[in-house]
């Protein structure tokens, strides 16, 4: 007979203890993926999801762009009726009718780009907003359409446009339909210079592929927010097909601005302040200077 006998761990017999490892809900805290910190969900939210400790920009819906890039109630979301089609009838590994489902499901029925109406620091603009999370912001005939329309309705109403730009580039499964848009944007904003309206154009992290070699960098004015990944084709596919080192932080918003592609980097927490005096100034309108961020 054994003179000892393991006892269970407390923690695993008593079931309270248990329960107690799941009482603290599922997102509450989030941690900042540059320098760790960990802050509550709701604080990191309020401060538009840039890291309290380190200044780093967090990936950040949509829904809260919009509301933290216009004046509160002056959003007017318009061409709400345009739904993507399946042309070619694209299959890779399932259809695309299938992946426009499954994104209109987790992501809602916007497709890859919300237009629209709104104040910025009370000026009227024809606006748009890039949705990431919609099949990587990924360019197809309904996203053209919606950008040449923020254009267009910029030319009717006399207002300035602002497009916020977040885009994996040209969606693959239109083919030459999603190349079309390049053009078809590039030619609808090429009127708006003509008719002598100003044209913000804000580049997110990241703005790639057709988006970038289009209106993404044919604004009046260019921003960007900090290490904003902007280019055509990324580092790594770059670095592969001339088999040469890039530069430290090639392709990121700092190495752009200095290399004069980009004209300001903007923190996000002054991004409707500032676009608001910039189109002020093009407009010819004195206001009282908006201190820039010190990139």
């Amino acid at each position: 007979m054994a003179w000892w006998r393991r006892k269970k761990d407390p923690i695993e017999s008593d079931p309270q203890a248990s329960k107690s490892k799941t009482a603290i809900p599922k997102g509450m805290w989030s941690k900042c993926e540059s320098c760790g910190e960990i802050t509550y969900t709701d604080e990191l939210i309020q401060n538009l999801r840039v890291c309290p400790l380190c200044g780093h920009h967090m990936p950040m819906p949509t829904a809260e762009r919009i509301e933290a890039s216009l004046d509160p109630g002056s959003w007017q979301e318009l061409d709400t009726e345009l739904r993507s089609a399946d042309p070619l009838g694209f299959v890779d590994q399932k259809p695309y009718r299938e992946r426009i489902a499954k994104a209109t499901k987790s992501a809602g029925p916007h497709d890859a780009f919300r237009s629209g109406v709104g104040t910025m620091e009370g000026i009227p603009v024809s606006v748009g907003f890039f949705a990431f999370e919609f099949m990587g912001g990924s360019m197809g005939s309904v996203v053209g359409e919606k950008v040449t329309r923020v254009f267009e309705r910029a030319v009717e109403r006399g207002i300035p446009a602002v497009v916020f730009a977040a885009s994996g580039g040209a969606r693959m499964q239109e083919g030459i339909l999603s190349l079309m848009q390049m053009a078809k944007t590039s030619v609808a904003r090429a009127r708006l210079r003509e008719a002598k309206i100003p044209y913000v154009s804000v580049c997110l992290h990241p703005t790639t592929g057709g988006v970038a070699a289009s209106f993404a960098m044919q604004g009046d004015i260019i921003v960007a927010e900090p290490k904003a990944l902007v280019g055509f084709a990324g580092p790594r596919v770059i670095q592969q097909t001339i088999g040469q080192e890039l530069p430290e932080g090639f392709q990121r918003a700092e190495f752009l601005l200095e290399h004069g592609m980009l004209d300001r980097i903007v923190n996000r927490l002054e991004m409707r302040e500032q676009i608001g005096q910039m189109l002020s100034l093009l407009r010819g309108e004195r206001r009282a200077p908006v201190a820039a961020e010190a990139t």
